[in-house]
């Protein structure tokens, strides 16, 4: 079992920055990665960022390169989000998930476990 829990979602204009984070706890080898999803209103929940444990690599969607960064602090277990030049279209309730097996996963159906999400709402 893995247990997530998000925070660092809120309220912020456009063009600022947020940094979520993701603790997690319970079944996390070396052989999980870690995501990050986002699911706006009436549309489906979309890939925004995996992070492997054990080596680092990365893949960050291309809605949010350069304006998104992943990153992992294995001693502590968490994972965070930090999102900078923030847009409207970046509204959305925001998830962590983590994925048992060694590749790294870009949709949601390849992931194991899920937190609870926390909103992001982007004012224009």
């Amino acid at each position: 079992q893995v247990q997530l829990v998000e925070s660092g979602g809120g309220l912020v204009q456009a063009g600022g920055s947020l940094r979520l984070s993701c603790a997690a706890s319970g079944r996390t080898g070396s052989s999980t990665s870690m995501g990050w999803f986002r699911q706006a209103p009436g549309k489906e929940r979309e890939f925004v960022a995996t992070i492997r444990w054990s080596d680092g690599r990365t893949y960050v969607a291309d809605s949010v390169k350069g304006r998104f960064t992943i990153s992992k602090d294995n001693v502590n277990k968490m994972v965070y989000l930090q999102m900078n030049s923030l847009k409207p279209e970046d509204a959305a309730v925001y998830y962590c998930a983590a994925r048992l097996g060694y590749a790294l996963g870009l949709t949601y159906r390849e992931y194991d476990y899920w937190g609870q999400g926390t909103q992001v709402t982007v004012s224009s």
